[in-house]
């Protein structure tokens, strides 16, 4: 797969996942089946959702940047380095949704590793992306 086309899956799955997060956040989804059914209030709810929101946005922005979507507002190198940080998140989410309470939680665990494997292969697969000094189409 090339890189290109593992940055647009990405983009559309942080789409999906940043509904996923508005939908607990407004009570659509019942916070307790999620974050490995350890959220005991509303405040906790509303400060882990805030967050996850708040870094899956910084995510789509990486990936923006990544794949010459947006103007480059941060350094690649930087922007390298935030990927790699991902990567170990999802490593890490992966294995702790395997050991979650609950088997909605678990079945996460499928969707924090392919976004693991689409991350791999952009930062190994990436030396062939357009450069943001030219006009790029998707």
């Amino acid at each position: 797969m090339d890189a290109r086309i593992a940055i647009k899956i990405m983009l559309w799955l942080v789409v999906a996942i940043t509904i996923f997060h508005m939908a607990i956040l407004f009570k659509v989804i019942p916070y307790e089946i999620t974050w490995g059914g350890r959220l005991k209030s509303d405040s906790e709810m509303y400060l882990f959702e805030s967050v996850s929101l708040a870094i899956n946005l910084f995510l789509g922005l990486i990936l923006l940047i990544k794949g010459a979507y947006v103007k480059q507002v941060l350094p690649l190198k930087i922007v390298d380095i935030a990927l790699w940080a991902f990567l170990v998140l999802f490593i890490l989410n992966t294995i702790g949704n395997m050991v979650a309470e609950t088997n909605f939680e678990k079945f996460f665990a499928i969707i924090t590793l392919v976004f693991a494997i689409l991350i791999w292969i952009i930062l190994n697969k990436s030396k062939k992306l357009p450069t943001h000094n030219k006009t790029y189409t998707a």
